[in-house]
């Protein structure tokens, strides 16, 4: 029996096709959708190979008896097909008629609306025409009005009338009535021309209405048909386990799944909002790297403990001592009524910042938190400014900027968009000895400014992207440049990230990807290294999520091989016999990559928490970042209600404290515009635009362009609890 419902475009179901005379009939899946007829083996191919397709619009339907009926495209294509009974081979037939009809309709629709695209060149130079003629007309009423108005008033100053004087004034009313009548005729004829077209332009707008509706109805059915496929195959896996664990009393989690998929469904999705969650004590956690989901044990009889048992890094500075708390669990996500493609729809083709979202798509941490989060594998930074060699620094400097994606795999949901004058500081000198402040110095576009500093090395950028909704993936483009100083060794690192990819937005299961070429340059002796990080493919035999370079110096030699994932570690080898880059391309094309010393591990990930699927993927230091810390900025992120509302469980709160900060950085923007309007008017100077606080722009050699750097005073001034100058923001 079909599994789907009859509509006139969508249906599918299993059918047995003639495949040849040894196997004969043969079971298959098939989906009518769209106007098109595919079929698969199983529907487990669905997701990545089309067996054949018939395009309906030309093709022939007809019944060979009670059981068989024929499709056929009249060359190329011929499905016989086989019923399980009459009843269902009729319902198929019927199904494959109306799919055609609405097909030939859609494609006459199509039809009609080329046709105006090839006459809409014409049809708007002629109106360009009879718009210049109805301007010249105007200029000679205009003309012959005012020697009109000339010759009355040479009449009543002068104050006689003579007969001369009457003919010419009744010339030059003729004339203007000639031209006044030429002028109400263009009129008219401009007016007719553009009436004869409204038909045309009418059909043009109810043909792409059409065209909107059914896209929007075909995705939003693939999307229902998607999950309900997803449910029912986590189902059968859920039974197979079951059945395979014989005699143990496990209990098995399978949220890793589910939880990723509440993103794209296109349906409403309602479960139970869990109370609240309590810190608990860090405690050791293993977790599969693999992007299989697995079996999670369950976590509940963890020790709980109040704040007073929480763990802390104790800074010192001038004497006072700064609590950083440190948790790895937060308040579990909840699992609210949502319709995704309700929202999405809309969006297609729009910046991502610019997507008014609900906080329901968020996680509750600023980007300016995030941007932080990059600083968790740091230790990496301190073993590098320990290397004497260049080039073997750099091999490590090239596996923290991979670490920075180590938690993406999991993280779907986007960050908040940070106010403009928001602060994040972040301090860990006491354990990982290092602090940093990150400061949103730019609205349109939105940039964010960081600058970390450590006793062995300072690193500091300023961040800004583009990004893009397409429907079936986001994509984000990093625009900034990361800068990394070791001031011992003097060396100076720049690099830019990679692009970031989110697949599956509307239907599937949400997998994130980061692809593309990063170049890492060593300005102080020109050393660089090459990083490739492989888009992912289903058939592609290289490593999902990997990641190869070499580490080249001046003189374009490679030293050093890099490889690993992005996910999971990264190895790098030092070269016996250096070679040229190009050589070396070569010789790994054809098989015989130069010799190498055994691979060291420059990079490892750490295991995710118990749990971390309902914690919005959070690695330990991610749980931290959004910690309660006292003496802090009145701009901090902590101190965002909308983001602290999310964190706690409170999605109602979190939009209505969102929707008021919105609107109060609006007006704030709507009045500086209303200013600087009015001094340019009043021939005053305009106010000041906004300047960051704690960075100030300056002009980057490097980068070749004006970049925010920190002007410092911001320890200082926490020290002294004086932030008169941060502007009033939440």
């Amino acid at each position: 029996m079909p599994d789907g419902r009859v509509y006139p475009d969508n249906f599918s179901g299993w059918l047995y096709k003639w495949t040849n005379y040894i196997k004969g009939y043969q079971k298959r899946y098939f989906v009518l959708c769209n106007g098109l007829l595919s079929y698969y083996r199983n529907q487990a191919e669905m997701a990545h190979t089309c067996r054949g397709t018939i395009n309906l619009a030309g093709a022939h339907i007809y019944t060979e008896d009670l059981f068989n009926f024929v499709v056929s495209n009249g060359s190329t294509q011929v499905f016989h097909l086989r019923a399980a009974n009459e009843v269902e081979r009729q319902r198929w037939v019927t199904a494959l008629e109306l799919c055609k009809a609405s097909a030939i309709k859609l494609l006459e629709l199509g039809d009609e609306e080329d046709v105006g695209k090839i006459e809409i060149a014409p049809y708007v130079r002629s109106l360009g025409n009879k718009m210049k003629e109805l301007q010249t007309r105007h200029e000679l009423v205009v003309s012959h009005l005012s020697s009109f108005q000339r010759s009355i008033s040479e009449i009543l100053v002068d104050g006689t009338e003579n007969d001369n004087a009457l003919i010419t004034i009744s010339d030059k009313a003729s004339m203007f009535k000639i031209t006044a009548v030429d002028l109400a005729k263009a009129c008219e004829e401009y007016l007719s021309l553009a009436q004869s077209q409204e038909r045309r332009w009418q059909q043009a707008i109810d043909f792409e209405r059409q065209k909107r509706a059914t896209l929007e109805e075909s995705l939003e059915t693939l999307a229902k048909q998607m999950n309900h496929l997803e449910t029912r195959l986590r189902a059968q896996n859920k039974i197979s386990r079951s059945s395979s664990i014989k005699g143990h009393d496990l209990a098995m989690n399978t949220s890793d799944d589910e939880s990723d998929n509440e993103f794209y469904d296109a349906t409403d999705v309602t479960v139970d909002v869990p109370a609240n969650t309590p810190l608990i004590k860090p405690s050791v956690s293993v977790s599969s790297t693999s992007s299989q989901p697995s079996a999670n044990i369950n976590t509940e009889t963890e020790e709980e403990c109040d704040g007073a048992e929480a763990n802390l890094a104790l800074n010192f500075f001038n004497g006072k001592r700064i609590d950083v708390l440190l948790r790895d669990r937060i308040p579990e996500k909840p699992n609210i009524r949502l319709n995704l493609w309700s929202i999405l729809k809309n969006c297609i083709g729009k910046e991502l910042t610019k997507i008014p979202l609900p906080v329901n798509f968020n996680e509750p941490l600023s980007f300016l938190q995030r941007l932080t989060e990059d600083l968790e594998y740091s230790e990496i930074l301190d073993r590098a400014a320990a290397c004497d060699d260049p080039c073997e620094q750099l091999a490590y400097v090239a596996a923290f900027t991979v670490s920075s994606y180590a938690n993406t795999t999991y993280r779907i949901s986007k960050p908040f968009n940070p106010l403009l004058g928001e602060t994040f500081e972040y301090d860990r000198r006491s354990d990982l000895g290092w602090r940093s402040l990150c400061e949103q110095v730019s609205h349109h576009p939105p940039a964010s400014a960081q600058y970390v500093e450590h006793k062995d090395w300072v690193l500091w950028q300023d961040f800004s992207m583009t990004s893009k909704f397409r429907g079936k993936y986001i994509q984000i483009i990093p625009q900034g440049i990361a800068h990394l100083v070791f001031p011992k060794s003097g060396n100076h690192y720049t690099w830019r990230k990679v692009t970031t990819t989110i697949h599956n937005i509307i239907v599937g299961k949400l997998w994130v990807d980061q692809s593309g070429e990063m170049e890492i340059t060593n300005h102080s002796n020109r050393d660089k290294c090459y990083l490739k990080y492989s888009a992912y493919s289903y058939f592609a035999r290289d490593t999902p999520r990997k990641v190869s370079g070499q580490v080249v110096d001046a003189k374009r030699l490679v030293r050093y091989v890099i490889n690993g994932t992005w996910d999971n570690k990264i190895e790098y080898a030092k070269v016996i016999d250096p070679i040229p880059l190009e050589e070396y391309y070569n010789a790994v094309k054809s098989g015989k990559p130069p010799p190498t010393t055994q691979s060291t591990l420059s990079w490892q990930k750490n295991s995710l928490p118990p749990g971390r699927e309902n914690m919005y993927g959070f690695a330990p230091l991610t749980c931290s970042l959004n910690a309660p810390v006292d003496g802090i900025a009145p701009t901090d992120s902590r101190l965002r209600p909308d983001q602290r509302c999310m964190e706690k469980g409170d999605f109602d709160g979190a939009n209505s404290e969102k929707l008021r900060l919105e609107e109060k950085q609006r007006g704030k923007r709507h009045k500086y515009e209303a200013m600087v309007t009015s001094a340019k008017e009043s021939g005053n100077l305009p106010p000041k635009p906004f300047e960051p606080i704690w960075f100030k722009k300056v002009f980057d050699e490097f980068c070749n362009r004006d970049v925010h750097v920190y002007r410092g005073n911001y320890w200082e001034s926490r020290d002294v609890q004086d932030f008169s100058s941060s502007p009033d923001i939440f």
